[in-house]
């Protein structure tokens, strides 16, 4: 029976040479709350039928995303390597919006933080999307599973 989903998520902490208070929350709940919840079905079929549950790799390589899948029983299933170069901006864009929003919710009044958050919103559910788009064809996730994947993209980018 099909079980479409991760189970287990891990990032290739050799990328990560820093990560603040703030961040590594970020990670724990991305994780957290993509472990909860998510839709994630590689479109390749298994020859033995095989169709979830999955254990996730993150890590980059050569300036690529790689994300490696695995069966339950950690058996290998799949690579799948995605150019990073359309998620420079986004990255960017997120990383500076979301200094913003820690210094914001520090200092600034509450219209001045829910100005910041949204805009950081925005900036994430593009960015969601546009995972969705790259992953077309390869794997079928739902868009709340892509955000939470965009913000451990994200943490494999933070270099110090």
């Amino acid at each position: 029976m099909a079980d479409p989903r991760i189970i287990d998520v891990t990032l290739d902490e050799r990328t990560i040479l820093w990560r603040s208070a703030d961040i590594e929350q970020e990670r724990r709940i991305a994780i957290f709350d993509l472990l909860e919840g998510n839709h994630f079905r590689p479109l390749r079929e298994q020859p033995d039928g095989y169709a979830g549950p999955y254990r996730l790799s993150l890590s980059v390589e050569e300036g690529r995303l790689v994300l490696a899948i695995a069966r339950e029983d950690k058996g290998a299933l799949e690579t799948l390597v995605l150019a990073l170069g359309r998620f420079r901006r986004p990255i960017r864009d997120y990383f500076a919006i979301c200094d913003s929003y820690y210094q914001a919710i520090r200092s600034a009044t509450a219209q001045q933080i829910e100005t910041v958050d949204m805009a950081r919103r925005a900036i994430h559910n593009e960015a969601a999307e546009l995972l969705k788009e790259r992953l077309e064809g390869r794997i079928d996730i739902d868009f709340d599973t892509a955000r939470r994947l965009f913000t451990l993209i994200c943490v494999l980018h933070i270099k110090g």
